[in-house]
């Protein structure tokens, strides 16, 4: 075993806080070890005047991961949602610790419920998929752009810039934010991104005492339950541009999934429960992206590759 290991973290406060929490966790697995973080600036903290679809893929991640390739870290911390579904070379998701809350959530000027929002009532989201499932349920919300952290987001609703914003519940629990959440919304109705609420601890390939070290924050069911979720996104095109959302939830024996696939602008969406008792959660998953492209969600996808939502 090592006697000292260095986290790679981006520098948010989410991310500083879900680094921390990992941690503590590996200090509190492994008494004597000294646990330091170093900070990361990626590409996706740079730029903050466009989508992260238009940046593109691992926009958070991507200079995380090259410091552990580099030997300057042995871990890196992500949110699992940010990784691209093919691996990077070299590296190595080693553990998956206990998801924290997978939910959506709203946090609104007033207090105000989602179902009570008025006609014309302006929502933030930086996410396509928060914005197709929000349109799905109201077309008369105007769903805006939003990029920044957390308390950015927070306070466009706080000054009544926005009527509300719909954010990750996971982060502002992390922050110790959960009192400013005004309506968690359950997964059957607004399915999370795959891997929400989830980290993922990432190593070089071929470090055995640092898999050793991590595998000690590993937890099974939110192992396979991710797994299912980001197998489901991959084969279903996890690059395009379609909003998709997958959630799996496991007992060890069986796995329930839910997931949609829908026009950005919510209009048509493929959307599809199902329950398993298969074993295998890349099973799991790749049974539920071929029932959803049986349910119309192929040419969704066709769709949003040729740039169009009619």
């Amino acid at each position: 075993m090592r006697d000292r290991l260095v986290l790679a973290t981006r520098g948010s406060a989410l991310a500083l806080a879900q680094a921390n929490h990992v941690a503590d966790a590996l200090r509190a697995a492994w008494p004597g070890l000294a646990v330091d973080l170093t900070i990361i600036r990626t590409i996706g903290d740079a730029v903050t005047d466009r989508s992260v679809a238009e940046i593109g893929q691992g926009v958070f991640v991507r200079e995380v991961q090259q410091a552990v390739l580099d030997g300057s870290a042995d871990i890196a911390v992500h949110s699992y949602k940010d990784l691209p579904t093919a691996p990077a070379d070299g590296l190595r998701v080693a553990a998956v610790p206990l998801r924290a809350d997978a939910r959506d959530c709203l946090v609104s000027a007033g207090g105000r419920a989602l179902a009570y929002m008025p006609p014309g009532a302006r929502i933030g989201t930086g996410s396509a998929r928060r914005r197709a499932q929000l349109l799905r349920r109201n077309r008369a919300l105007i769903v805006e752009p939003l990029r920044g952290n957390v308390d950015t987001r927070l306070g466009r609703a706080a000054a009544g810039d926005l009527d509300g914003v719909v954010l990750a519940a996971a982060g502002l629990r992390r922050l110790g934010l959960a009192d400013r959440i005004t309506e968690a919304f359950d997964t059957d109705v607004m399915v999370p991104a795959p891997a929400q609420g989830a980290l993922a601890l990432e190593i070089r390939t071929d470090d055995l005492s640092t898999g050793e070290a991590v595998g000690a924050l590993h937890d099974d069911w939110t192992g396979d339950a991710v797994t299912a979720e980001r197998t489901c996104l991959a084969l279903l095109g996890g690059g395009c541009h379609a909003p998709i959302g997958v959630h799996a939830v496991t007992d060890g024996e069986t796995i329930a999934l839910v997931g949609i696939v829908s026009r950005p602008d919510g209009s048509k969406s493929a959307r599809l429960r199902w329950k398993t008792h298969t074993q295998s959660p890349t099973e799991a998953g790749s049974m539920l992206a071929d029932l959803l492209m049986a349910s119309g969600a192929g040419a969704i996808l066709a769709e949003s590759e040729r740039g169009g939502s009619a």
